[in-house]
């Protein structure tokens, strides 16, 4: 994922100060995944949960990601869709309802852990931690597709 990340921002960096400030949000809550996870390079103690703080913190990314792209980024896409190819446009239409999907899986993670954290829901953590990072690397998938049709339009 951070990979992805890194090919985004040298791909897509500069195009837009919205796509700029995404991308720059994505970031910031793939680091803060890795480190939950304990994931290379942010290796933790792996029987150990994270801090409660650290789990609201990261919440509170999410929710800044999840909301730029559906009230910004993807607003903007569908805007500039109506002077692109239809192939653009059905490309947006096949892909909106899977980034909500994502969305689904990221506000209930949100719903869970978000406000207060109780023990009992920490038992299963590092399942819906591990739910969270596929739904995220497959919202990072179509959001790459998108901006890549964006991109050979020239729309970006």
């Amino acid at each position: 994922m951070l990979t992805r990340q890194e090919q985004a921002k040298q791909r897509w960096g500069g195009a837009h100060q919205a796509i700029d400030n995404w991308l720059h949000e994505r970031q910031s809550l793939l680091i803060e995944y890795f480190k939950l996870a304990g994931l290379p390079p942010y290796d933790s103690d792996s029987s150990a949960l994270p801090p409660t703080e650290d789990i609201r913190q990261f919440c509170g990314l999410l929710v800044d990601y999840v909301s730029a792209g559906h009230f910004e980024i993807y607003d903007q896409i569908i805007a500039n869709s109506s002077h692109a190819p239809k192939e653009t446009e059905e490309l947006a239409n096949e892909l909106f309802p899977l980034i909500s999907e994502t969305t689904e899986v990221a506000l209930a993670f949100h719903d869970q852990y978000g406000e207060s954290v109780d023990e009992a829901h920490l038992n299963d953590f590092d399942r819906h931690l591990s739910g969270l990072g596929e739904a995220l690397e497959l919202r990072m998938e179509f959001e790459d597709r998108l901006l890549h049709t964006l991109e050979q339009h020239q729309l970006l």
